[in-house]
């Protein structure tokens, strides 16, 4: 810019021609005549960019480009991937830079994989649509580290959402999901949008085609919305809810949430779901519950009577005293064994029934032969067989979250009663569990140790006296003390010599 106006101002004002002008700067006269014709000029990109490097590798790039149209869409050609088949195949000795340019410019002439890099700006209508999907996420439930499932559903217009951790991503977890969705948004959208999910899809035809599992089909049709399946591999046509699982476990899950039970994490994130209701979402005007409230008219009633998502079995009672359901093994009490039972699978339990009676309910597990074993189903048959108390696996486990007040008392008991007895002694105490709340029999065996009470019969004292009252029952020395005794009287009694 400075030769610019030097050489203007010398030629304006004070009259230099081209010539000198092209001695003094250095210039050629073109040069000089271009400044003096027009304004400020700079470099300009050219038209065309010579690549003789590539040379008549040009060719091959493209064959192997246009080659790639009829190959997976994961199995194609990178640039980099161009550039190292150039070097070891064909000894390519230009730079990785060249050949990246080469190939996006060459993409955009071949006009190969533009359509799936451009995005067509769309808005949905209010109360019409709904994404689903899952993620996973670590977290801590009663300080075990576990790999969770988590269900998100998230509206295409207002945003709100919906989040919920399952142990996997099974269909019972999958129908569960929905309802509990439903019922937070208080109704069902006509309109619900997968991916191709195995929880719905039995197989993926041509197109938008879809087989749908004959359960999905039963569950779609009871709650009259309908289903729309994004095409393989294509994430982004429903890029709300995608947005969604990142969103979700970077701010619901960050750090790692830590809860006593599933559900208590559940309850958790649910707050966290209803509190996003005040965000206001970048481009709108109006917070998420703001436009939730403008789509709410629009969704379905939920049914009068709730979808049965309950799977029945039918089992006999074996003779560890456990039934096996999907898989797994749940404890029934012992003097069951052998009798036909029927097996109620819910999605976060297991209930068993005899004859319409409820025998047992447990909290349900996910994988193969894993065990629910509840110890009161075999305290009974323990006494009675005292030698299997220390390696039966009820009680090995149960151990596990004894407080140190109860190995104390065992080991008292053992220690004034002889081993067998004092065991057996001890099991009537863990029968006390089945009647009377953990607190109350805890107290009741601190204060029987603080005491040196040294049977059964003394704990139960302790703790039917403590629920009665309230209080500890009083010490020998707090009896109020008799009256002093009048021996005169016997002297009234009369009497023979």
């Amino acid at each position: 810019m400075d030769q610019y106006e030097f050489i203007r101002t010398a030629h304006r004002v004070y009259g230099k021609n081209i010539t000198d002008l092209a001695r003094q700067t250095g210039h050629s006269r073109n040069t000089i005549k271009k400044a003096l014709r027009g304004e400020p000029w700079g470099y300009k990109e050219r038209s065309s960019q010579s690549l003789p490097v590539l040379g008549d590798y040009q060719a091959i790039i493209d064959e192997w480009l246009k080659r790639d149209q009829n190959q997976p869409k994961k199995q194609r050609h990178t640039s980099r991937r161009v550039f190292n088949r150039l070097v070891t195949e064909h000894g390519f000795s230009g730079s990785e830079s060249t050949v990246r340019r080469f190939v996006r410019q060459r993409r955009i002439a071949l006009g190969l994989d533009l359509c799936n890099q451009v995005f067509i700006p769309c808005q949905a209508d209010a109360g019409r649509e709904v994404e689903v999907d899952w993620g996973t996420a670590m977290a801590i439930i009663s300080g075990e580290p576990v790999q969770l499932k988590f269900f998100c559903m998230r509206s295409k217009f207002s945003g709100k959402h919906f989040v919920r951790f399952y142990p996997c991503e099974r269909q019972q977890a999958f129908f569960d999901a929905h309802i509990r969705a439903f019922e937070f948004f208080g109704g069902i959208f006509p309109v619900l949008i997968y991916d191709n999910l195995t929880s719905a899809v039995r197989k993926v035809l041509l197109g938008r085609d879809r087989i749908e599992q004959e359960s999905f089909r039963k569950f779609k049709a009871y709650h009259s919305f309908e289903s729309r399946f994004c095409n393989p591999d294509s994430g982004h046509e429903k890029g709300g809810v995608e947005g969604l699982v990142g969103l979700a476990r970077r701010n619901y899950m960050v750090p790692v949430p830590e809860a006593e039970s599933l559900e208590a994490l559940n309850d958790t994130i649910l707050k966290q779901c209803l509190a996003y209701g005040s965000h206001t979402m970048a481009g709108r005007e109006e917070s998420v519950d703001t436009l939730y409230e403008q789509e709410k008219e629009s969704l379905l009633s939920l049914p009068m009577v709730p979808f049965s998502n309950i799977h029945i079995r039918e089992g006999r009672a074996d003779k560890y005293g456990t039934v096996i359901a999907d898989k797994n093994r749940y404890s029934i009490p012992w003097r069951l064994v052998g009798q036909r039972l029927k097996i109620h699978l819910l999605v976060d339990r297991v209930e068993i029934f005899a004859s319409g009676r409820l025998l047992a309910v447990h909290e349900r597990v996910f994988g193969n032969n894993k065990w629910r074993l509840n110890p009161h189903h075999y305290l009974e048959l323990i006494q009675q067989r005292p030698m299997a108390f220390n390696s039966a696996r009820p009680i090995r486990e149960w151990r596990k979250q004894w407080p140190e007040s109860l190995r104390r008392l065992l080991a008292s008991f053992c220690d004034s009663q002889g081993e067998t007895k004092g065991i057996k002694d001890f099991i009537t105490v863990l029968m006390l569990y089945k009647e009377h709340k953990p607190g109350d029999i805890e107290a009741a065996v601190e204060l029987a140790l603080e005491k040196n009470l040294s049977d059964s019969g003394g704990v139960r004292h302790l703790l039917i006296f403590t629920n009665k009252d309230g209080v500890p029952p009083p010490r020998l020395a707090d009896w109020p003390s008799l009256p002093a005794p009048d021996v005169s009287l016997y002297g009234q009694l009369g009497g023979g010599q």
